[in-house]
C-alpha cells in the first residue's frame, strides 16, 4: 500500500516542479522585457538630450547683435560737410647758400609784409670765392687789354709788310680769345654776388610766421635737399580756403561763387560767411565725390589753418538725411564702414559717406535707407556674409547741430526681421 501510495503521488509533484520553472521563467522574461523597455527609454532619452545640445551649441555659436534703425534728420536748406581750414598761400622757406645763421628777425606768429628780413646768414667761403672770382675777373680783364694793344699794333704794322700776315692772325685771335676769359670771369662774379646776395632771407609774400626751424649758430645748406631744412614756414591766411567733398548727389547744384558760411565749435553762433571759389570739375572715382574750394575773408585772423570746421553749401538740399550713432560703425583701413543685417540675419559691410559730426552721432549723406537694420557696437570678428541673431534696442532721437547728445528715448521702430517675435536668449519675457 506504501508503494502504490507513492506512486499516485509522484505525478502532482512533477506538476507543481513545471508550475514553478514557468512562474519563474515568466518572471525572468519580465525582467528582461522590462530592461529592454528602460534601456530603450534610456537611449530615446539620451538621443533626444544630445539633440538638443546640439540645437542648444549650434544656437549658441551664432552671434546675437543689437540693432536699431537709422533716424531721420529735421529737414534743412543747406548741405553741411566737415573739412579742415588751410592757408591761401602756404610755403617752406629754405636757404640758397651755405654758411652759419647769424641772426633772425621774426619768430612763430610774427606777420611779415612781402619783401621783409627774416634771417641773415654768414657766408665765408662764399664771400671768398666771390674775391677770388674778382680777382680773376681783373686779370682776364690785364690781359684782354694786352691782347687788344698787340692785335692793334699789328693791324698797323701789316700796312708797312712790318709782320707777317700769321702774326696778325695769332694776336687778332688771342685777343679774341682773351675777350672771352674776361665774358667766362664776369659771368662768374655774376653768379658768386647772386649766390652772396642769398644770405639775407627775405618774405616772398604777406602772411605769418607758422614755423622757425633754426637758431643762431646753425649750420646752414642750401636747398631742399640731403641734410638742408626749412628755415621758415609763411603762410597767407587771408582768405583763407577749406576744401570739402561733396557727394555725387549733390554735385549738380555746386557751382562757383555758390553761398557757403563756416561754423566752429570754438566760435558758437557765429558764422563765417565765404563762397564756393572753384571746384574740380570731376567726380573722384575712389570716393564719388566733388572736390570743392571754399575761401572765407579772415581779416579778423580768428580762423586759424589747421582748424575743423563745418562748410554750410547754401544748396538747398532736399530728400532724407539719415543719422547713426558713433558706436554703430567699423573704422577699417578701407573706410568707414557700417554693418548691415539684411532679411536673412546675414551681415553686410556698407560704405558710408559722413556729414556732420555731432560727437555722439554723425550725419550719413551716402550708403544707409531708413529701413535699413546697423547693428550697434559691432564687433571686428563680424565679417561679410556671417549670420547673427537679431535683438532690437530702443534708440535715441536724432541729434541736431546745437546738441553734443540727446537724452530722450525715440519710439522703437518695425519689428526686426526674425521668424518669430519670441525673445532671444537671455531676454527677459
Amino acid at each position: 500500500m506504501t508503494t502504490e501510495g507513492n506512486t499516485g503521488l509522484e505525478p502532482q509533484g512533477a506538476g507543481q516542479g513545471e508550475e514553478k520553472k514557468s512562474r519563474l521563467f515568466l518572471f525572468l522574461a519580465g525582467i528582461a522585457v522590462v530592461l529592454v523597455v528602460v534601456g530603450i527609454f534610456t537611449l530615446l532619452q539620451r538621443r533626444e538630450q544630445y539633440n538638443a545640445l546640439a540645437k542648444e551649441t549650434e544656437k549658441i555659436a551664432v552671434p546675437t547683435v543689437a540693432v536699431i534703425h537709422p533716424t531721420a534728420e529735421p529737414t534743412q536748406e543747406d548741405l553741411a560737410l566737415p573739412s579742415t581750414l588751410q592757408a591761401y598761400t602756404e610755403s617752406p622757406i629754405y636757404a640758397r647758400t651755405t654758411g652759419y645763421l647769424k641772426k633772425w628777425y621774426h619768430d612763430i606768429g610774427s606777420h611779415v609784409q612781402q619783401g621783409e628780413l627774416l634771417a641773415d646768414i654768414e657766408t665765408p667761403e662764399v664771400d671768398q670765392q666771390l674775391s677770388q672770382a674778382r680777382a680773376d675777373l681783373g686779370t682776364s680783364q690785364a690781359n684782354e687789354n694786352l691782347s687788344r694793344i698787340t692785335a692793334t699794333r699789328y693791324e698797323e704794322l701789316i700796312k708797312t709788310d712790318g709782320v707777317s700776315k700769321q702774326e696778325v692772325d695769332n694776336a687778332v685771335g688771342d685777343y679774341a680769345a682773351k675777350r672771352a676769359a674776361v665774358a667766362s670771369s664776369q659771368a662768374n662774379v655774376r653768379r658768386l654776388e647772386e649766390l652772396e646776395s642769398f644770405k639775407h632771407i627775405y618774405a616772398p609774400f604777406s602772411g605769418v610766421i607758422t614755423r622757425r626751424n633754426v637758431d643762431i649758430g646753425n649750420l646752414i645748406n642750401a636747398g631742399n635737399g640731403g641734410s638742408a631744412q626749412e628755415l621758415f614756414v609763411l603762410a597767407a591766411t587771408d582768405p583763407i580756403r577749406s576744401y570739402v567733398s561733396v557727394p555725387e548727389v549733390y554735385a549738380s547744384a555746386v557751382h562757383r561763387g555758390l553761398g557757403a558760411y563756416l561754423e566752429l565749435t570754438q566760435f558758437p553762433g557765429e558764422k563765417f560767411q565765404g563762397k564756393v571759389a572753384r571746384t574740380a570739375d570731376a567726380i573722384d572715382l575712389a570716393s564719388r565725390t566733388l572736390n570743392t574750394e571754399v575761401d572765407v575773408p579772415n581779416e579778423s585772423g580768428q580762423l586759424l589753418p589747421g582748424g575743423y570746421a563745418q562748410v554750410h553749401l547754401l544748396v538747398g538740399v532736399t530728400g532724407t538725411r539719415l543719422q547713426v550713432p558713433v558706436n554703430a560703425l567699423l573704422f577699417r583701413a578701407e573706410g568707414l564702414r557700417a554693418v548691415l543685417v539684411d532679411a536673412t540675419h546675414h551681415i553686410h559691410l556698407q560704405q558710408l559717406a559722413i556729414g556732420r559730426d555731432y560727437g555722439t552721432a554723425l550725419e550719413v549723406l551716402q550708403g544707409l535707407k531708413p529701413d535699413d537694420w546697423i547693428v550697434l557696437n559691432p564687433q571686428d570678428s563680424l565679417d561679410e556674409g556671417m549670420q547673427v541673431n537679431l535683438k532690437e534696442q530702443k534708440q535715441p532721437p536724432p541729434v541736431s547741430s546745437d546738441e553734443s547728445s540727446g537724452n530722450g528715448i525715440a519710439p522703437p521702430g518695425n519689428t526686426p526681421p526674425t521668424s518669430n517675435n519670441k525673445p532671444s536668449q537671455g531676454e527677459k519675457k
